[in-house]
């Protein structure tokens, strides 16, 4: 008798994209579409109808056959509109090969290019996850003499997003951090104005990497030298962070700010300020923060439900965590099969 054996080793990149090929053919070009789209435009036709033309059509394969093929006819040169509704039509669609073609035409061009062009290039290479590209591009416009394609605070915008958005560990978090940083001097450097986004990138960034001290240097920087209000993003961020490392003190500080400021911290934060209380053995106060969350609308998970039962079972406060998880189930704050798990807690507790 024969077996069949199935290999249990993660694909190579290689082969995903093999597989990802195979599964996805190349689209074919629309000929009647394209022809219909060529004989709606007048015979000598500028940039901006031909931006027109590609804007009303829906196809990106027409759209970027419809761009080569105006490149071609005499007289012709694209400008500024028609590259920048090329691109967003080829990025929006995720044909980032197509769209590289057309960046390299306008890299290839001393004249043309302006910031909503580049910004909008930048944001589909990040997009894509073509960090490098990314970061070529954003040279080019911090070194071009063209006055227009200058980086601005948008630019630092999308790429601190990125940059903020690729790690997934405290270490990854912390090499992209240091990228960031780097950023936000030259952003300063340049005369840039920082805003409360670009301010709340830096805190959110050091907060993923676990220096959180220095994003409340940041936070207590926001409005003395940069003039910018921290925002409800701002205190999330920061109490999320404070809670990871068990400052409950400090924590507590900054939801009492909050709550004067007339803002409501989001689920994340709630549940992180549940576990960390009782997690330090501040069952009281986790169990009134877990029912001010839900006065709030915020939803809680069952992690911090778990950690708060847990918890108050070896506090002995074993009755206290029987009426919790009723009236959790009562309030349909957890379904059965969360009330079910909570429970098998409470018993191995007991």
């Amino acid at each position: 008798m024969y077996y069949m054996s199935y290999s249990t080793k993660v694909p190579t990149r290689s082969l995903r994209r093999r597989i990802s090929k195979r599964n996805n053919p190349k689209p074919v070009l629309n000929e009647s579409k394209f022809q219909e789209t060529i004989s709606n435009l007048p015979p000598r036709f500028t940039p901006e109808e031909l931006a027109d033309a590609i804007t009303l059509q829906e196809d990106p394969l027409v759209c970027f056959h419809l761009f080569n093929w105006a490149s071609q006819q005499p007289r012709f040169k694209h400008e500024n509109c028609s590259y920048h509704i090329a691109v967003r039509k080829l990025g929006s669609a995720k044909m980032y090969k197509e769209m590289d073609d057309i960046v390299n035409q306008v890299l290839s061009v001393r004249h043309v290019g302006n910031e909503n062009l580049y910004n909008s290039i930048l944001f589909y290479f990040t997009r894509a996850g073509k960090l490098i590209r990314a970061v070529n591009i954003f040279r080019h416009m911090a070194t071009s003499k063209n006055l227009e394609c200058r980086p601005t605070i948008r630019t630092y915008h999308i790429l601190f997003k990125a940059l903020l958005g690729r790690g997934n560990n405290s270490y990854t978090s912390h090499m992209y951090m240091e990228t960031v940083r780097s950023l936000f001097r030259q952003m300063v450097d340049n005369g840039i104005e920082p805003d409360v986004f670009a301010l709340n990138c830096l805190v959110k960034g050091f907060v993923l990497s676990l220096h959180v001290n220095d994003a409340l240097r940041i936070f207590h920087q926001m409005s003395v030298v940069y003039s910018c209000e921290p925002n409800s993003f701002t205190y999330d961020y920061l109490i999320h962070g404070l809670c990871a490392q068990g400052r409950t003190i400090n924590a507590r500080e900054l939801l009492d700010e909050m709550k004067v400021k007339g803002f409501v911290p989001n689920a994340k934060s709630y549940n992180s300020l549940v576990n960390a209380f009782a997690l330090g053995g501040e069952i009281d106060d986790a169990v009134k923060c877990l029912w001010e969350m839900v006065e709030n609308g915020r939803v809680v998970d069952l992690i911090t439900c778990r950690t708060l039962v847990d918890e108050s079972c070896r506090k002995g406060k074993v009755g206290e965590a029987k009426r919790l998880l009723e009236m959790l189930r009562e309030k349909k704050l957890v379904d059965r099969d969360s009330y079910d798990k909570l429970l098998n807690v409470l018993h191995k507790d007991l």
